[in-house]
């Protein structure tokens, strides 16, 4: 459960620096209000106090109390006057004409091209009010659009002025395109090289040039110089990941990479994946909702020595041990200056095209760097988790299949009675996994649709838009969570009592359609070599053949205490070259949304393994399955461990083979997870877990 914070009340600047030289910690109080903005500009967690040790390891209880009263004084301070969306764009309008500009891109993502963003770079939604995870908005001086995926279409119209924006698709309607019909011939078009990709900087360029427009790189980002009140970077504490769970030292993983640098002749590689980081040297943080990432940077070298640059105030002390002396800590201003060194002598520096910003590429050119354009060299062995890794997921699956059961078993009392809203769902939900101790929070902002909602692939349940879960209707809920072994994420989609009549047997047949597809690719066996996209197929395949289709992918990859979406490996329409490999975990969510109705989504993590015997009656089963194999193969074992609502399967539409299925794995979450129930819970279990 979070710490509670302290009620006492802040007894002024004078108080806190008597205290603050008594306990020897050689800060003022101004140095404790700097390190506050940054505090209260990242993520609160689930431990409210968990700051305090970057102030110290052992506080006294006087100090302790103070600095969080000063804390509460300074986060309860109201944010600056709100100038409203329609004098935002016009700020940002007049900016662009002070730098003879004639339009401008603002994209979700950061300097990392990272999912979660902190609040400083959140300006895409500063600006157009948008709350997605994936989207840009482009600002000509008489038009503006905002683009996004099709997860988004029903989103981005509730949440941004049509007066003041076109509704753009981001794959259907090119962004190149609008940009040349909105600016004139000779204009000039100007980006953040920070916040897009050099990929992305060659092919925009290339396609405005074609249109007589000119890209045109800003020093300084013309958003920022009109955001009144823009947030501090976040800080907070950055903690070394017990080996324990990371199943390989810091050193051992450093070494590995560095020899196949060595062996290509690189000198060095740029990893801008916080992600990356974390996992190269087995360090977590908490600058982003939701994911244990420290945003940095660094550089790896051949000889297996690290540069790391962020803000040195996020250490807690025992990491800098934990760091060891080849990992070299510098603040992130000294990042250019290291880009120029490392490229000293024509070095061969790697740079991931698809996660690398134009401005670190751009740099390393102008230093004389040649720069090898090729994958990050901790993307694979990141996805490929090993034995330690493997058995840390599998019981944080364990114990989070049981906080869900208990939590479904509550619904199952509570949903028909037509009283329970969404964030009421949402609130339950985490009461229950918050009893776990490993728990350190979710690992997305958890949706909870109920009827029309659930059609909103991404919805995010607010205040006003909290709708009250109405008996005969669908209930879609997808969520995660964040443990110190593993990293969960889990859909499912319930009856609220019985169904109404008029849509239940529409409501069976796509909820069957998407229960095919999701145990197609669940039971799949593959040759070694075989992509994500090679697969996803098998998930659509039963919905095709009614005439229907979902607009996400398939199946995502999935960390280990990291990003619960992670690279490079997935399962989508969208080519892919990266195979899948023993290790890999994904998501498999095939869906169905009705909009203005309802939608469906059914998701289990799944790992892939090779076909191999285990045991005497697997081994059997298997080699006969098997017998003539002239290839290795691998297939996918299924993660999570919670029941499918049975009482929305159309039983007529399953095969006995896809029947059998779902009784296999209802017995085994049943047999795994009754040990950790109380009676009625498991009374529950059983009910739900009973063969169709």
């Amino acid at each position: 459960m979070p710490s509670a914070i302290p009620s006492a009340t802040y007894r002024g600047d004078d108080a806190l620096a008597i205290l603050l030289a008594e306990a020897g910690t050689g800060r003022s109080p101004a140095d404790i209000r700097a390190l506050l903005a940054g505090v209260l500009a990242a993520p609160e967690g689930e431990d409210p106090a968990a700051w305090l040790v970057l102030v110290g390891e052992t506080l006294p209880p006087a100090l302790a109390e103070q600095l969080q009263a000063l804390r509460s004084l300074l986060a309860a301070e109201g944010p600056a006057d709100d100038p409203g969306p329609a004098q935002r764009l016009a700020d940002l309008r007049a900016a662009l004409k002070r730098r003879d500009l004639d339009g401008f891109i603002v994209p979700r993502g950061d300097e990392h091209q990272g999912e979660y963003v902190p609040p400083r770079a959140q300006r895409l939604g500063w600006l157009t009010g948008f709350t997605g995870s994936a989207g840009n908005a482009v600002v000509a001086a008489d038009r503006a659009a905002i683009f996004v995926d099709g997860r988004y279409t029903l989103q981005v119209r509730a949440e941004v002025p049509a007066d003041l924006y076109e509704y753009r698709h981001l794959i259907e309607d090119p962004l190149t395109d609008w940009i040349a019909a909105a600016l004139p011939e000779g204009g000039r078009f100007g980006f953040d090289p920070w916040l897009h990709t050099i990929g992305w900087v060659e092919k925009t360029r290339a396609a405005l040039e074609r249109a007589g427009i000119l890209l045109v790189a800003c020093e300084g980002n013309p958003l920022d110089s009109v955001w009144q009140g823009q947030p501090p970077a976040p800080l907070a504490p950055v903690v070394p990941q017990d080996e324990d769970f990371a199943g390989e030292s810091s050193a051992d993983k450093r070494a590995r990479l560095a020899e196949e640098l060595e062996q290509k002749g690189i000198a060095a590689a740029v990893l801008t994946q916080p992600d990356s980081i974390a996992w190269l040297l087995n360090i977590r943080g908490a600058d982003v909702p939701c994911t244990p990432l420290p945003l940095s940077f660094a550089i790896l070298s051949a000889d297996a020595a690290v540069e790391l640059f962020l803000d040195p105030r996020k250490l807690a002390p025992q990491t800098r041990a934990h760091l060891g002396n080849q990992v070299r800590v510098r603040p992130v201003e000294e990042f250019g200056p290291a880009l120029d060194a490392v490229a000293r002598g024509s070095a061969r520096v790697l740079a991931d095209p698809g996660c690398t910003s134009a401005w670190i590429v751009d740099r390393l050119l102008l230093a004389g760097a040649r720069v090898e354009r090729d994958g990050d060299p901790c993307a694979l062995p990141k996805a490929c988790k090993n034995a330690a890794e493997l058995a840390g997921t599998r019981a944080a699956h364990l114990r989070d299949g049981a906080a869900i059961v208990r939590f479904l078993s509550w619904f199952s009392q509570e949903a028909p009675r037509g009283a329970l809203t969404e964030l009421a769902v949402v609130e339950r939900l985490l009461a229950c996994r918050r009893e776990n101790e490993r728990f350190r929070g979710v690992s997305f902002d958890t949706i909870a649709g109920a009827g029309p909602n659930g059609a909103i692939v991404h919805y995010r349940v607010t205040p006003e838009t909290d709708r009250r879960l109405e008996p005969g209707s669908l209930f879609l809920l997808d969520s995660g969570a964040q443990y110190l072994d593993g990293t969960t994420d889990v859909t499912r989609t319930l009856a609220v009592g019985e169904l109404d009549p008029a849509l239940a047997a529409e409501m069976r047949d796509r909820f069957t359609r998407v229960l095919k597809g999701h145990i197609a690719l669940s039971t799949a066996r593959f040759p070694r070599g075989t992509t994500g996209s090679q697969l996803d197929v098998l998930a659509r395949l039963p919905l095709w053949q009614a005439g229907l289709d979902y607009d996400h992918g398939t199946g995502h990859g999935v960390g280990s205490f990291l990003s619960v979406h992670e690279g490079p490996q997935r399962v989508s329409k969208v080519g892919n070259t990266v195979a899948l490999q023993p290790g890999m975990i994904l998501s498999n969510e095939p869906g169905y949304y009705k909009t203005g109705a309802y939608g469906i989504r059914i998701e289990n993590l799944i790992v892939v393994r090779p076909v191999e015997p285990e045991g005497e009656t697997a081994g059997a089963e298997r080699s006969a399955l098997m017998a003539g194999a002239e290839r290795p193969m691998l297939e996918f074992e299924p993660l999570t461990l919670v029941p499918i609502d049975r009482s929305v399967i159309e039983r007529a539409l399953l095969t006995d083979a896809e029947a059998a299925w779902v009784d296999a794995y209802h017995a085994r979450v049943c047999e795994s997870l009754s040990p950790l129930l109380d009676e009625a819970t498991r009374r529950w279990l059983e009910a739900a877990t009973a063969p169709l």
